[in-house]
């Protein structure tokens, strides 16, 4: 089942963040921001354990971006990456955002629900907003993909 998390689901979503980033698939986020930004997540909860994550973070007036997308190990091929993407999507398109996008590792995975390969430099609002403050930047190697919809 997909829905919204909530605040007990804080300590479940930082460690499958933490799982992601050990292995440098992702960047971790602090149990602060992960507060901070709950709203913006989606999980997938099955037989009361959370089994994946997601969430969409508005970036600007027709901005969004799908990040912190992570499915626990074992469970991947399942479909739940495509349920939580397919989730922010619809929101994004509730809420009239017309175009989203990801960075990431796992470029075919985003393909095959839709997004296309963009420049990192159609994405000022992100570079300048929350890259600058990465560990990575400016030699970030995640491929930037999106979406118009």
């Amino acid at each position: 089942m997909i829905r919204h998390a909530h605040i007990s689901d804080v300590r479940a979503i930082h460690k499958l963040l933490l799982d992601y980033a050990n292995t440098g698939q992702l960047l971790g986020r602090s149990l602060a921001d992960i507060y901070d930004s709950l709203r913006d997540f989606y999980v997938y909860e099955e037989n009361g354990e959370i089994l994946g994550i997601g969430a969409l973070a508005i970036c600007w007036e027709d901005l969004a971006e799908v990040r912190s997308l992570a499915v626990a190990a074992g469970q991947q091929g399942k479909g739940i990456g495509r349920k939580i993407v397919e989730s922010c999507l619809k929101e994004a398109t509730e809420l009239g955002i017309k175009r989203v996008f990801a960075l990431t590792y796992q470029p075919d995975f985003f393909k095959l629900l839709g997004f296309s390969d963009i420049e990192k430099s159609e994405l000022p609002q992100k570079v300048w907003g929350v890259c600058i403050n990465c560990v990575k930047f400016p030699d970030c190697d995640e491929f930037a993909l999106a979406i118009n919809l």
